[in-house]
Order: structure tokens, then C-alpha cells, then sequence
């Protein structure tokens, strides 16, 4: 299987993505777009996100990026949910470019329909982004995103996955992981929290619409997270990109350890990254070095209940997660140098 490509430099833990001195060793081009003097700040300052929104970080560096790779002629369709909601309380908004609210499950039918309109007006130049969470788009949005992908329509649908309905009260959706607590699938009886065998992969069910370009992503990289969204706007056509972002106020835990969180999932297995073009795997992230699920989980109050001596099914069901996860988009393979 593929590994990322080589025009694409490996940074290492001591190189950074701002205007700290590590980012001195990394050649301009290779710098976090968020690192350079002609960032656009799409997603401006005052925003009401909570401390250590993994979506607000994850948003930030997604729009700046694809409005870099587009010469700022971009234009946002965004679902109704926690990312409409923190930045734009009536009557102010923290977006300085092209944006419009939707519904909860249309951002991709109003996204498709303002691509039409400007390839109608010649102006195929402007580009076209919808953007909502898991709940808006795993459930709610689903048949209308399956339509976009379906008619390859000119759109990069960007989904901002907290694993849960947060904006309404930490309510399942079928991106909610098994066992995990919510306000619709308490941590009582016998197997408490989330039901497993249930939910959905959406990275995988665009895979298997054959649309141009998938991938996943995560916030705890933000170079490989700016280097996909580049990737996804140098294509036309129908594209998917899933963001892991966590959220410390519905998973219970500390807003300083969201960054931490998204590498432990990745490292753990529990999140493969990946990119996908026309339905097949063409390069994954391998792990650096292999967690433990159970450091992924302790750490999150939503999971406190497997540690319980009567609920260790549980977190073994979560581990063999992780190993299929591993086995599936061969996650561990060597990989020459360090990272």
C-alpha cells in the first residue's frame, strides 16, 4: 500500500507549523499555511467555539488552506450545527469570505447548486466547499451527500467528526463510537453506552461511490491535514474529507489534551488516515509509534465506564477495533526514517 508522497516532507517533533523558531527549519513552501504572513484567516477571531475546540482548530486550517490552493475564490456552504452556531451569533459572524447557512441536511444539495450557478456563469474559477459535523452529515445529510457524490458534482465536502450531535446536547449518531457515553446512550445495564455493530463509516461509503478523492484526516497534524485539503482542490469533481476533531466538553475531557486526544486515536489505530482516489486506498499514514486504546480512552469521561472490572468486553471490543483498523489499511508496516 502507499505511503505519503515523498514531495510531501516529513516534519519532526521539533519543527513547527507557526512563528515560533522551529518553523525556521522548514523551507517556506513546506510551512503551516497558518505560519505565513498571507494567511486569509477565513475563520477570524471572536468566535464563541469552547476552549479546545478541535472543530474550530480543525476549520481554521481546512478553509485557509483551501483558500490558499484557490486563490481565495472559495465559497462555504455550511450545515446547521456547533461550527454555524459559535461563529455566527446574530447578527455578527467570525467568517471573512463567501459563506451561507443551510439546513441541517442540505449543505451539499446548496453547495452542488452553487457550483452550477457558477459554471452557468462562466465562472468555474470559484470553487465550492460544504462543510458540516458528523451528525449533519453521517445522518441527517446523508441522502443529500450521497446525491452529490453520486452526480460528481464539483463540491469538497469537508465533515468535522466530534463523534456526536454536540451543538444539541451530546446526542448519538451513528459516528458515535460503541460503548461511548451520550445523553441518548447512557452508561447503564449490562452493556452501557453505545450499542456496537452500529454507525457508519462515511470515508469508506464515498470510497464506494467511486467519487475522485477521499481522505481523512485529524488536528493533531495539521501539515498532513493542509497537505489533503490542497490535494482535494486540485481535483474536480466530487471529494470527501473527514477531520477527527475532538470535543472536551461532550467527551469529558481536559480542552488542553484535544490535540493529544487525536493522536492517541491515530496512534492507537482507533483512526486510520488515509487517501483514497476512485474508490481505491492510495496511501495511508502509518503509525510512528503504537498506543494503547486504553491511554486513548482514559483520559475521556464518555469511556470512564470500561474500566469498570464488569465492562472489560467492552474495551476489548474497542481494541479489537484498533486491530482490525491496524490489519485493514496496514497501519504498521515499516517505514524508512524516522518521523
Amino acid at each position: 500500500m502507499a505511503q505519503i508522497p515523498e514531495t510531501q516532507q516529513k516534519v519532526k517533533f521539533y519543527q513547527t507549523g507557526t512563528f515560533t523558531v522551529g518553523n525556521r527549519l522548514l523551507d517556506d513552501q513546506n510551512r503551516s499555511v497558518q505560519a505565513t504572513m498571507d494567511r486569509c484567516n477565513s475563520l477570524d477571531s471572536g468566535h464563541r467555539a469552547c476552549q479546545g475546540c478541535g472543530e474550530a482548530l480543525g476549520a481554521r486550517f481546512a478553509i485557509d488552506a483551501a483558500m490558499r490552493a484557490t486563490n481565495n475564490q472559495l465559497i462555504a456552504a455550511n450545515a446547521t450545527g456547533c461550527l454555524e452556531v459559535f461563529t455566527t451569533p446574530y447578527p455578527e459572524t467570525a467568517w471573512s469570505m463567501p459563506w451561507i447557512h443551510s439546513l441541517f441536511g442540505n449543505a451539499s444539495a446548496v453547495a452542488s447548486g452553487i457550483a452550477a450557478a457558477m459554471k452557468a456563469k462562466g465562472r468555474e474559477d470559484v470553487r465550492v466547499i460544504a462543510q458540516g459535523g458528523d451528525g449533519g452529515t453521517t445522518d441527517i445529510g446523508f441522502g443529500c451527500l450521497s446525491g452529490t457524490f453520486d452526480r460528481n458534482d464539483d463540491v469538497l465536502y469537508i465533515c468535522y467528526n466530534n463523534e456526536a450531535y454536540m451543538n444539541t446536547g451530546v446526542q448519538r449518531s451513528s459516528a458515535t463510537p460503541g460503548a461511548a457515553r451520550t445523553a441518548t446512550t447512557m452508561p447503564v445495564g449490562k452493556d452501557p453506552g453505545n450499542a456496537f455493530n452500529t454507525g457508519k463509516s462515511v470515508p469508506l461509503v464515498a470510497m464506494a461511490h467511486m467519487i475522485p478523492y477521499v481522505a481523512t484526516a485529524s488536528v493533531h497534524d495539521l501539515h498532513d491535514l493542509e497537505y489533503k485539503v490542497t490535494r482535494a482542490m486540485e481535483v474536480r469533481g466530487a471529494r470527501y474529507i473527514e477531520i477527527f476533531v475532538p470535543c472536551p466538553l461532550g467527551w469529558g475531557s481536559k480542552p488542553g489534551d484535544t490535540v493529544k486526544l487525536a493522536r492517541l486515536a491515530v496512534e492507537s489505530g482507533m483512526y486510520p488516515l488515509f487517501e483514497a482516489e476512485d474508490g481505491e486506498i492510495t496511501g495511508v499514514t502509518k503509525i510512528r509509534r503504537q498506543v494503547a486504546v486504553s491511554e486513548y480512552l482514559k483520559p475521556q469521561r464518555r469511556f470512564a465506564h470500561v474500566f469498570k472490572p464488569d465492562n472489560a468486553h467492552q474495551l476489548e471490543q474497542l481494541e479489537a477495533i484498533a486491530e482490525r483498523n491496524i490489519r485493514r489499511f496496514d497501519l504498521l508496516s515499516a517505514e524508512d526514517g524516522d518521523a
